[in-house]
């Protein structure tokens, strides 16, 4: 009996070991046949899923950002109206493009599709219309390496944004961020190789895990468009000012020595800042940059499927996917990890919250100021406080994911401008009280509508005009576009 209980048990351990044996030639087989190149990839290809014809996992994983289901404490991939939410906005932005409309960021894969919703870039309805440059589109697409390619960085640079409506249809993706011929990580935007030549660094000397925070970086970043650059005066060229170092001292330093000013206040009349998006820069500041961990490391994990292991392109929060993204360094529990993240958000929320309701009250007292007569030498101090407490403000907010990226470093922006911001409304109140108005300046109500009809918006006209450009010329744009794609041939690999 017992020999053939022991047959039996010996019998399912080589079953057993086939099996295993079996699996693991199935996935060595499948391993080996996995990225069979099936298209030759030639030039600039801006059209992902020629891509995926050779990657099919990687472009898989890609098209699930178009997911809007993804809402954290503060923040959602879905589209949801940051003006609704904290209105005063609409104060700090008068004058400027973001009063009409500012929305929570979607997923890479709406890139385009956003620019083209957006009141922002107005509704021009043909080539050569609307306010916005060309360079606008820059960080948008793999379609602007392309007509860098074509046109030159500079002719790139000096053009409309409507001249390349048909140009610029495919949203951010693989010919961004990957050599064709190697899959290598590179660099597509000058702009980015350029600040590292300011800072006397060589960009081409980053690692492979530097490459995989700096592929980021040319997009995710605080920059500016130079009208003054030499030999390159007709074109608004994308530059980062990170000469004299990108902290936001130092870049707050780099615009006041060249006198630059992205707008005037019309209420405050203060030479404003916008701070777009200092997300590489905030990260280079917190610990996981300092332990050497990159961007994609938490934004794109790694993954397996079907036994192959990929980079998973769903780029996202790293909430979204804390057992791929997180618990590959950390273990603690998972709401443990939501818990100190949130808290982590929840307390400079509270400091940039006051902070942006204090540089509101400021610009509607300095308008007041200016209404009763004061002159630009008494206004000097005010208005550069305005200039830095806002600016500072604004770097910290604008960063994607500051409160986490680094939340010491953050936190200490936030206190700084809000000492300045104090500052300079003391110095409003001892202005208006010597210009005869002792009393609290009379404030709007803080709702979107009444604010923006405060500083002169006309939203409901600027949303017809908007409906009318998506109906007329938006199709016309993606219509020409195609076709100009269809003529591109496409090589197919024979396989034998």
């Amino acid at each position: 009996m017992k020999n053939w209980i022991l047959f039996g048990l010996t019998a399912i351990a080589v079953f057993l070991l086939a099996m295993l044996a079996y699996t693991i030639m199935d996935r060595k087989t499948e391993a080996r046949f996995a990225y069979q190149t099936k298209v030759s990839l030639e030039g600039i290809e801006p059209r992902d899923s020629i891509w995926g014809l050779n990657y099919p996992r990687q472009y898989q994983s890609y098209m699930k950002t178009q997911d809007t289901t993804f809402s954290s404490l503060y923040n959602t991939s879905a589209l949801r109206s940051v003006l609704d939410d904290q209105p005063e906005l609409v104060i700090l932005w008068a004058g400027y493009a973001f009063s009409k409309d500012y929305n929570q960021p979607r997923g890479h894969a709406y890139a385009v599709t956003d620019v083209q919703n957006t009141l922002r870039i107005g509704s021009p309805m043909q080539a050569g219309d609307g306010v916005m440059p060309s360079t606008c589109w820059t960080c948008k697409s793999p379609d602007v390496p392309r007509l860098m390619s074509e046109l030159g960085v500079t002719e790139y640079y000096s053009q409309k944004l409507s001249d390349f409506g048909s140009e610029v249809i495919n949203p951010i993706g693989c010919a961004d961020c990957h050599n064709p011929e190697t899959m290598n990580l590179t660099i597509t935007r000058p702009a980015l190789i350029e600040a590292f030549e300011a800072m006397g660094k060589d960009i081409n000397q980053a690692s492979h895990q530097e490459m995989r925070s700096l592929v980021c970086a040319q997009c995710h970043v605080e920059y500016y468009f130079d009208k003054t650059k030499a030999g390159k005066e007709n074109a608004q060229y994308l530059t980062f000012p990170w000469k004299d170092g990108m902290d936001v001292e130092s870049v707050e330093a780099y615009f006041d020595n060249i006198d630059f000013a992205d707008w005037i206040h019309p209420l405050s009349k203060a030479r404003m800042l916008k701070a777009q998006h200092p997300d590489y820069e905030l990260f280079t500041l917190g610990v996981h940059a300092k332990r050497g961990v990159s961007c994609a490391d938490c934004h794109m994990p790694y993954k397996t499927e079907g036994g192959q292991k990929f980079t998973d392109h769903h780029i996202g929060s790293p909430l979204s996917n804390v057992e791929n993204s997180c618990f590959v360094c950390h273990r603690e529990k998972e709401s443990d990890l939501l818990t100190d993240v949130y808290d982590r958000q929840r307390k400079i929320k509270e400091g940039t919250s006051k902070l942006q309701k204090l540089l509101a009250m400021a610009h509607i007292e300095t308008a007041k100021a200016w209404e009763l007569g004061a002159t630009e030498a008494q206004m000097k101090d005010i208005l550069m406080g305005i200039r830095h407490s806002q600016w500072r403000w604004d770097y910290a907010v604008a960063s994607h994911g500051a409160a986490f990226h680094a939340p010491l470093e953050t936190s200490r922006i936030v206190t700084s401008a809000t000492g300045i911001a104090q500052e300079t409304r003391i110095k409003l109140a001892r202005l208006l009280a010597d210009l005869g108005h002792n009393k609290p300046v009379d404030m709007p109500a803080f709702d979107k509508k009444t604010l923006q009809t405060y500083i002169g918006l006309d939203i409901p006209a600027e949303k017809a005009a908007k409906e009318t450009f998506l109906d007329q010329v938006v199709p016309q744009w993606i219509k020409d576009g195609k076709a100009r794609e269809s003529k591109k041939e496409v090589n197919i690999i024979s396989s034998r």
